[in-house]
């Protein structure tokens, strides 16, 4: 493989759709997808499943019905042959015709005021009204992980103490896996419109992304920076991250702090189905850099972006896990690149669905996974590099479906795949659709943006 070295070019522009996607589907859409979760139940030997969420656990929730909590919590419960119920709090009761399932009365809504907000007014409520749960059932509760034994459930207790109470203890299991489980999930592909809406949040944070390194300036403030990311109200996935001066602090948010020359830089846009994050040194080449940073281009961007391509190179429907593995940490040694999390992971309406990569794994990438591309490098003098994007998995059948269905999509999807290979010679299988705008754009020096890695000779 030919080494990666800087090259000049502008960013390309691919735009944006022209009319925002909603990431609420038709109601045929959730009407097969309580089918298939009643199929899912029949071979568990489940008689009921309670979904639950809240406002940051709600992407299970919100697939099955499509209705999100506000600040509140809900529980779903799905017996199969009968309306599913959904129990909600006080103030969610207005929200709740959002959900198609709800609005065509394909749903039973019950006020449970318990869910509401301290203080709030409220009455006795009874949570098992009506499900008939006795030690002949097998209750499956979905709340938002999976953990090592099947009893070991994230629902709150009050929920779940009551549940144990009328089915008994043995009888009440941990069901996330039929959502997450990175094997066979029902959250862990997605359908077309979901792509779609994908697509459109990746773009708009991928232009955001575009905006705020461009505007990158010693001295400038990071509020005022992420001004640039221009926040259109799309919900977010996580907090919006920038860090620079003496904020090292990972994962934090904007504090005050200026961006100073030849200072650590990182700043990362996420919206529902997309997680967008650049870093790198506020530098307009070497001579910015401290001096415990020297060599960073050779000795650390220039290895990281060649072990990137290799993950391409293995991303493909079929590949085992361990393939995206392999290509990152036998590329990387640990001792430098100091790689702890997952090489790369899957999203979906939440930043972090599941990972079928880890060393081993033998979990086939199937079409309809949409991948964060998410691998991150850490040194205590290099500091870190990045080219976090989403990319979907698309077969010849799916990629037909989005032609028809969102043509548009995916002649982005299929330019900026084209750019990827030609400019910056990244190996992207025919399988690979890229959702971001920035998507395999590697800026080390960030004072000089038009310099980006590439392979391509």
């Amino acid at each position: 493989m030919a080494r990666a070295r800087l090259i000049e070019l502008d960013w390309p522009e691919y735009g944006l759709a022209a009319e925002p996607p909603s990431w609420r589907q038709p109601l045929a859409v959730y009407r097969r997808r309580l089918a298939v979760v009643e199929e899912t139940m029949a071979r568990e030997g489940l008689t009921h499943l309670a979904v639950y969420g809240d406002r940051e656990h709600f992407a299970n929730l919100a697939w099955l019905t499509g209705f999100d909590p506000r600040f509140e919590e809900a529980l779903c419960f799905v017996r199969p042959g009968a309306k599913p119920i959904l129990l909600a709090g006080n103030e969610c009761l207005g929200y709740l015709p959002a959900s198609p399932p709800v609005a065509a009365g394909d749903v039973e809504v019950r006020r449970f005021p318990p869910f509401s907000l301290a203080d709030q007014p409220t009455e006795p409520a009874a949570l098992l009204d009506g499900l008939d749960l006795d030690a002949h059932c097998k209750v499956g509760v979905a709340g938002w992980k999976t953990y090592g034994q099947p009893n070991s459930i994230d629902a709150p207790s009050y929920l779940v103490d009551e549940l144990r109470f009328a089915a008994g203890y043995e009888n009440v299991v941990n069901a996330a896996h039929l959502f997450i489980d990175a094997r066979n999930g029902l959250r862990t592909t997605a359908e077309p419109g979901e792509i779609a809406f994908f697509e459109w949040t990746n773009g708009l944070a991928s232009e955001g992304m575009r905006r705020v390194i461009h505007a990158i300036q010693p001295g400038a403030l990071d509020y005022d920076l992420l001004e640039h990311a221009r926040y259109n109200g799309v919900p977010l996935a996580c907090h919006m991250t920038l860090k620079c001066g003496a904020n090292r602090v990972s994962l934090a948010s904007a504090r005050g702090e200026r961006v100073t020359l030849g200072g650590r830089f990182s700043c990362g846009i996420s919206y529902w189905g997309s997680n967008i994050c650049r870093c790198g040194w506020v530098a307009a080449g070497a001579q910015d850099l401290p001096p415990e940073a020297e060599g960073y281009l050779d000795n650390f961007a220039v290895p990281y972006f060649e072990a990137m391509a290799a993950w391409f190179g293995a991303l493909r429907i079929g590949a085992p896990g361990d393939a995206l593995h392999q290509a990152i940490h036998s590329r990387l040694p640990q001792e430098t690149f100091h790689i702890f999390l997952n090489a790369g992971h899957l999203i979906h309406l939440d930043e972090w669905v599941c990972s079928p990569v880890w060393a081993g794994s033998t979990v086939p990438l199937r079409s309809g996974m949409v991948i964060e591309s998410d691998v991150i490098p850490s040194h205590p003098h290099y500091y870190s590099s990045r080219m976090e994007d989403g990319y979907v998995l698309a077969d010849r059948a799916l990629q037909d479906e989005l032609r028809k269905l969102h043509p548009g999509v995916l002649d982005r999807c299929l330019a900026r795949r084209e750019f990827l290979r030609t400019r910056l010679g990244l190996p992207l299988h025919d399988d690979v659709l890229p959702l971001s705008n920035v998507a395999g754009l590697v800026a080390p020096y960030l004072l000089s943006p038009h310099q980006v890695l590439s392979l391509a000779g």
